[in-house]
């Protein structure tokens, strides 16, 4: 991570003359801030995006079988 060289690199990549860079960097420009602090601060939701990710999976494998009771108990032992 090197949060410093963030402002460059999006004036860089919006000057270029490919397509692609410039629309990733217009969309990572309008959520500026959300970006710089990504890049800045060392909290993360990954844990809690992880428990998510979890549970979907749990719930496309369950996905025909029977209903939220069950669901709740194989969320609970796995």
């Amino acid at each position: 991570r090197l949060p410093e060289q963030l402002d460059d690199w999006l004036k860089n990549a919006t000057s270029t003359s490919i397509k692609a860079f410039q629309t990733f960097a217009k969309g990572l420009t309008e959520d500026y801030e959300a970006v710089k602090a990504g890049v800045t601060l060392d909290v993360s939701n990954g844990q809690v995006e992880g428990q998510n990710n979890r549970l979907k999976m749990l719930k496309r494998q369950m996905f025909g079988r029977a209903g939220i009771d069950l669901l709740a108990k194989r969320f609970i032992l796995t």
